[in-house]
Formats: C-alpha cells, sequence, structure tokens
C-alpha cells in the first residue's frame, strides 16, 4: 500500500490548526501535530482518535523540530510539506513582554524553515497577519500597501515573512506567507486570554452577561470564518506557488459595536455593552483586499458573517 504524503502541522490542536488538520486528512495527508499544549487542547484533535493517519508529537517549535519529526519520519517518510500555525498570538501579550514574543514566532518560523532547507520540504505555508499592515489610511489593505506594524506581534510577523522569502530566495524552500485578517468560528477558546472578540463576545453572551468593548467600537474588523481560512491554508500548502504573499480575509468590515450588538441578538438580546479604555498597539480600520486570494489560490471566503456566528454559537 502506497504511504500517504506527510504533512506537518505546528500548532495543530490549536483553534485553526486543529481545523486544518481536519482538511488535510480529508485530503489525503497523513498528519504529524507538533504543539507544545500552552494554549492548544488534545479535545480539538478528539474527532481523529485511533486514527493511523494522525500523529500528535509535543514539542516547542521555538525550541527547534528536527528531534520530534526524527521518529515519525523513520516510520513514514520524509515530510513534504508544513503548515506553521505555532505562534503567540496575542498583540498585548506582545506589547507587555516583546522578547518572549520575538523568540517565539520569529524563532519558531526560522526553526521551521530551517528544517525545511535541510530536509527538501516541497512546501510551507505560514499564517502571517493583518498585523503587519499597521494603521493604513486607504482601505482596502492590499498586499502591496505598505508594511508599518505598531506592536512586536506585527513586527514579528513580518520578519517571519522576510525569513520565508530569503529561503524560498537563496535555498529553493518554497512558501507562501497568508495574512490572516480576524479569524474566527468553532474551537476557538473564549477563556484564553489569547482568543478573538467573536468568541469572548459570543461566550458572555450567551451568559446574559455584559459585553466589553475597549474603546469607542468604532474600529472596524475583516471577520473571516475559520473554514475560509481552511481552505485558502489547503491550497497554499498544496500546490508549486513560491514566494506569494496573500491576505485571507471576506473584503468586508464591520465595527466592533455593530458585531456586538449582533452577537447580543442571536443570544437573545440580555446582555449590555460596556466601553473600556482603548488598548495600545491595536489598529484602528481593517480590511482585506483579496483579489490575489482569489486569484492566485482559487478561494473566495463564502461564509457570511451571521451564519458564521450562528454556527460559533451552536
Amino acid at each position: 500500500m502506497a504511504r500517504l504524503p506527510l504533512a506537518v502541522v505546528t500548532g495543530g490542536a490549536g483553534f485553526i490548526g486543529s481545523h486544518t488538520v481536519d482538511a488535510l486528512i480529508a485530503a489525503g495527508y497523513r498528519v504529524c501535530v507538533l504543539d507544545d499544549f500552552r494554549t492548544g487542547k488534545r479535545a480539538n484533535l478528539a474527532q481523529h482518535a485511533g486514527s493511523d493517519k494522525l500523529e500528535i508529537v509535543m514539542c516547542d517549535v521555538s525550541h527547534g523540530i528536527f528531534a520530534a519529526l526524527a521518529p515519525v519520519t523513520a516510520q513514514h517518510g520524509p515530510v513534504e510539506r508544513i503548515v506553521h500555525l505555532a505562534a503567540q498570538v496575542s498583540v498585548v501579550a506582545s506589547v507587555a513582554n516583546p522578547l518572549v514574543d520575538m523568540a517565539v514566532n520569529y524563532g519558531g518560523t526560522l526553526h521551521v524553515l530551517e528544517y525545511a532547507r535541510a530536509h527538501g520540504v516541497k512546501k510551507v505555508a505560514f499564517a502571517s497577519s493583518a498585523a503587519v499592515y499597521g494603521d493604513v489610511a486607504t482601505l482596502p489593505v492590499a498586499e502591496e500597501t505598505p508594511t508599518q506594524p505598531v506592536s512586536p506581534y506585527g513586527i514579528d510577523k513580518l520578519a517571519s515573512e522576510y525569513a520565508l522569502d530569503y529561503y524560498a530566495s537563496v535555498h529553493g524552500v518554497a512558501t507562501t506567507a497568508l495574512r490572516f485578517f480576524n479569524v474566527y468560528g468553532p474551537r476557538q477558546d473564549p477563556s484564553s486570554p489569547y482568543s478573538g472578540v467573536i468568541s469572548i463576545f459570543a461566550d458572555r453572551a450567551k451568559a446574559g452577561r455584559p459585553l466589553t468593548i475597549f474603546g469607542d467600537g468604532l474600529q472596524t474588523r475583516d471577520f473571516v470564518y475559520v473554514g475560509d481560512v481552511v481552505r485558502a491554508i489547503v491550497a497554499a500548502v498544496s500546490d508549486g506557488n513560491s514566494r506569494l504573499v496573500a491576505n485571507v480575509g471576506t473584503g468586508n468590515e464591520i465595527t466592533v459595536l455593530e458585531l456586538a450588538r449582533t452577537v447580543v441578538d442571536l443570544c437573545g438580546g440580555k446582555s449590555t455593552i460596556d466601553h473600556a479604555p482603548a488598548r495600545s498597539g491595536e489598529i484602528l480600520k481593517s480590511r482585506a483586499r483579496v483579489d490575489r486570494l482569489r486569484d492566485q489560490l482559487g478561494v473566495v471566503a463564502e461564509t457570511k458573517l451571521v451564519d458564521g456566528l450562528r454556527a460559533t454559537l451552536a
């Protein structure tokens, strides 16, 4: 029986990572998850319990991945593709502790790329972020928009993109960087300080508790459903593109205040909406231009916000 192609997902027990694992297995890959479980959860992968198509290895990617993958490749053959999602994902935490943020996010990316170079990995798809743009004057934000990150998190993601481009141009490692806008959906942990605003709002509104908005709530975001994001990831890691950078969003924006009101309405309208001081390092306006996602990867975000919110609430 022919071996299945082996794909590695760093951070594969996390919110986006676990959905990516589901999709890669469905697409015919054997998957190895590397996760240190600081924020990832084994429960996110429980649907694959007993499957011979999934290996789970506890590993802090920022300390290297060679040793963690050696026994897996000895048994199943070489790694063909890597989806690099493992990261410290909180902008607020990056402002509070930029040294840790740099070590985990930029350092982890270098370890992944060095492994890909040494072992001839066919493709690396990297989870970058809209945070690389910073505050922009003109929307929608195109990939050509000058990058001016306003947080250590955004700086680390941009530095990682430069590293991807270096490894592609100098060492021939095929890479794609996907600049995620605001991803939401099932399995996003509302109790985590790293969680997105939608999962936090949903958790509080279902319980009838107040929703807190930082600032006036007029800041806008492009919220993209995790299922659409995963389709972009699978397309990126499976294709032959290299040195591609693409936004992953919907091309639409909504204010955080309007979002809060929508979530409250979907949950029966019992929660109040409170305001707290704005947080440093957060951008004011965000909306993706998504032509490249469509034209180069063949992916269009199809999930309407209200439908995605219902799925998340369920």
